[in-house]
Parts: C-alpha cells; sequence; structure tokens
C-alpha cells in the first residue's frame, strides 16, 4: 500500500493554507517543541486563542496539524471509515520500535484482521482469567513497600506493571529468564523521544544510540522469538495473553513478535502512570482515601475503577491521537484534504467544565452517580475502530493493584503542593514520581 503523503510545507498551497482553521504561524519547530514539551499548557492557550479547532505545524515536512476539542468533531473523526482516517500511517514514528505488523501502525483489512485476532484474548472470561495473575503479582509487589519513608510510587508502578506484561501477557514464569528480560525490557520501554526519531530518518538507526537501542531490541526478540517458539509446543493449562493469541489466532511469529512489543510499550507507561496519578490524588484527600479504602476491603470494585477513570480523566497520560486523511474529508465544519493529520485532543475535552463540572477537582463519584459522564466525553483510550484493544485489561490491572495497596496501606504526600505533569515520551507523569510515605493500616 502507497503511504499517504502528508499534507505540510511541500505540498500545501496558499488557497488550501487560506481555507484551513485558525492557528499560530510560529516557526514550525518552535511549535514541535511546545507540542512535545508543554502541550497541557499549549492547546489550552491555542483553543482559548483560535477556538474549538486550531492548526499547528509539527515536524517532519512542517506537516499540518488540525486539533478538535469537541466531542461531536471526534465523533465525527471515529466514525468516519478507517480507510478515510489512517491511525497506522499517523504512527510511522514507531516502526523501528514495534514493527512493520504492529497494531498501531497498519491500516484498513490488515488492521481488521490482526484486531479480530487479537480481540478473544481481551475480553470476557479472557479478562477474568487474568485477575487472580495480576493480583498475586500486586500482593506480593505490595509487600516489598518501604514503610515509614517517602519513595516514589511511579517507578514501583512502573515495576509492577512491566512484571504484568512480562508474566501475565508474555507468559514468561522462569526466574533465569525473568532476570534476563528485566533490565533489557526496561531499554526497551525507556524509549526516548530521540531515539524515535529513527523513525522519521532511518539513516539514524546506524549510528549510536539508535543502533546500541536496537541491539537491546534484537535481543529481546531473541527471547521472545524463543518464547513463542516453546508455546507452539505446548499450550496445555497455559492462560496468559501469548498463549490465548496461539489458541485463537493464526499468526507468523513475526506478526506476534510485533503484538507483543506494542503490548508492551502501549500497556506499561500508560496503565502505571495512571496509577500513579490515582495513588497521588488519594493521598492527597483524607475522605477519598478512606474510602477508597472501604471499597478495597469490601471489594467494591465499581469505585475502585472509578477512581481509575477520574484519575485518567483529570490527568490524560495520553493526550490526543493522531490520524491521517486519505482522501478529503469534511470535520468540523472544515473541509480538509488528502494528507491532512487530524488530531482529535481528548486533554482538552477531559478539562472541559461543559462536560466536566469543576474539572479541575478529583470526584471519582461522578463515574457513580445516576447520571454519569457520557462515553463520548471519556476517552483516554481513543474511540472507534482504533480505540486501544487493551482498555478492559488495563482497568482490570488498575482495580487489582489498587485493591491490593489499598487493604494494605494508608498514603500521605510528602509535600503539601500537587505535582505538576511533565512529559514522558508521549505520556504526562508526576514530574516529582508521585512521591509519598505509606504506613500500614
Amino acid at each position: 500500500m502507497t503511504p499517504t503523503p502528508l499534507l505540510g510545507s511541500r505540498t500545501l498551497d496558499r488557497r488550501t493554507a487560506r481555507t484551513l482553521p485558525p492557528g499560530p504561524r510560529w516557526p514550525t519547530l518552535v511549535q514541535t517543541v511546545l507540542f512535545a514539551s508543554h502541550r497541557k499548557t499549549f492547546f489550552p492557550r491555542m483553543r482559548a486563542r483560535y477556538g474549538d479547532v486550531f492548526t499547528i505545524r509539527l515536524v517532519p515536512s512542517s506537516r499540518v496539524v488540525v486539533v478538535l476539542s469537541r466531542p461531536e468533531h471526534m465523533h465525527e473523526v471515529f466514525r468516519t471509515a478507517p480507510s478515510v482516517m489512517h491511525a497506522g500511517e499517523g504512527n510511522t514514528v514507531l516502526r523501528p520500535i514495534m514493527g512493520d505488523h504492529s497494531l498501531l501502525l497498519i491500516d484498513d483489512e490488515d488492521h481488521a484482521r490482526m484486531r479480530r485476532q487479537l480481540m478473544p484474548a481481551f475480553l470476557g472470561n479472557a479478562l477474568r482469567g487474568y485477575a487472580d495473575m495480576i493480583g498475586e503479582l500486586a500482593r506480593a509487589d505490595v509487600a516489598k513497600w518501604p514503610v515509614g519513608v517517602p519513595f516514589r510510587l511511579h517507578d514501583r508502578m512502573r515495576d509492577l506493571t512491566l512484571e504484568v506484561i512480562l508474566q501475565v501477557v508474555f507468559g514468561v514464569t522462569d526466574s533465569d529468564r525473568l532476570a534476563e528480560l528485566r533490565p533489557l525490557v526496561d531499554k526497551v520501554v525507556s524509549v526516548s523521544p530521540v531515539i524515535m526519531l529513527g523513525g522519521f530518518y532511518p539513516r539514524l538507526l546506524r549510528f549510536p544510540p539508535w543502533r546500541t537501542y536496537l541491539d537491546v531490541q534484537r535481543r529481546v526478540d531473541e527471547i521472545l522469538y524463543a518464547e513463542i517458539a516453546a508455546r507452539r509446543k505446548n499450550l496445555a493449562g497455559r492462560n496468559d495473553v501469548l498463549s490465548r493469541l496461539l489458541a485463537a489466532g493464526t499468526w507468523s511469529d513475526t506478526e506476534l513478535r510485533d503484538q507483543l512489543v506494542t503490548l508492551l510499550l502501549a500497556g506499561h507507561e500508560t496503565t502505571a502512570t495512571g496509577l500513579a496519578w490515582a495513588f497521588h490524588e488519594l493521598a492527597r484527600r483524607p475522605e477519598e482515601l478512606r474510602a477508597a479504602q472501604r471499597a478495597a476491603d469490601e471489594g467494591d470494585d465499581a469505585r475502585l475503577e472509578a477512581i481509575t477513570k477520574e484519575a485518567l480523566r483529570l490527568h490524560p497520560v495520553v493526550y490526543q491521537v493522531g490520524r491521517r486523511v486519505t482522501e478529503t474529508v469534511e470535520i468540523a465544519g472544515y473541509r480538509l484534504p488528502r494528507g491532512t493529520t487530524i488530531m482529535p485532543a481528548m486533554g482538552l475535552l477531559h478539562a472541559d467544565n461543559a462536560h466536566y463540572p469543576e474539572p479541575t477537582e478529583f470526584r471519582p463519584d461522578r463515574f457513580l452517580s445516576d447520571n454519569p459522564p457520557s462515553p463520548s466525553t471519556w476517552l483516554p483510550f481513543g474511540g472507534g475502530a482504533r480505540r486501544c484493544i487493551g482498555a478492559g485489561f488495563s482497568l482490570l490491572e488498575a482495580t487489582e493493584i489498587l485493591r491490593a495497596a489499598l487493604t494494605h496501606y494508608t498514603l500521605r504526600p510528602t509535600t503539601p503542593t500537587p505535582e505538576k505533569p511533565k512529559p514522558r515520551n508521549v505520556t504526562l507523569v508526576p514530574s516529582q514520581g508521585c512521591t509519598v510515605t505509606a504506613t500500614p493500616r
């Protein structure tokens, strides 16, 4: 399939430029730096100045990016045929890391086929089958938390969600293999924006630090391929995601490898960060913490899930998603030409007081009321045919980890002021790592 050319400095004529939504005229590099490093303040300021729909320019090629902030406009994007709204083409920067067959990088029938094969491992009985495994790992980790001294809870969450990926998703349980994988996989998931530039400029991959990163990735691949080969020979009694994928679909080894790495990169940092923000908010609110502890004691999973949902609303881990249009479309009242990048900004939507009264307040009860937020206004996992396939797994994982921690500890913040978000690759994380003190209940 021939990629859709970007609408940018080389393909945008003056007449078309005049029909685009308004936006800043600053140099592309300035806008790119602001987007990469300060999007949680940059986007609200652009919306305040230019309205609900605005245009920015980003590298490469000074590409035209139209940002959306209203739910009805996002719905237009998500309901448009996937063949017209290519998400895979918007994620090409990830290709050297995730591989050609990654669910995040393919479009059209390839995407539909791969998604059909993945879905059985993330629905219904399969999801419920992971709960015990995740709970056991969570309880074992929580038992090792430092007591009475400040520690960075985000780091603990990253370690724990990595362990969930290795054992519950990859199905690796051998202690020696785990000891070898942990430091290697940690380097893979710690990919920096500089490394990701290799997706735009492939010649960089021949030089350090890109070559060094790919060397680590190759060693991880060797281990994954060995696990895939061993699993093909014996699936009996296995309930991990890899085993369920093998049982439910027809895969090449390369396709499986690419999906496993995608699940690793998409499901590790995001879940860990969402949990860190949830604990950060609970630690600062004694009444909410006590309510959460009661929920953990009594098995009130609805409240534990509501805590996660509100944390993801208030602190969007992924602030926006992207689509590249393959033909001229009309979105949000604008006629957008082929090659335009469209960016629904869920972070702007989640902070809109038209949908969330007192949007800066942490209020899990929003999701437990008789009139909870509409699904069209809560989009931390995206929407439409490209909605995150692991959304249910992530919420289940968060519920089990919250339960394990809250039944054991009371948490207190170490500073009087809330932590601000800071960018970490494509996510926004607590600037001080969600530093807390835990005391036994």
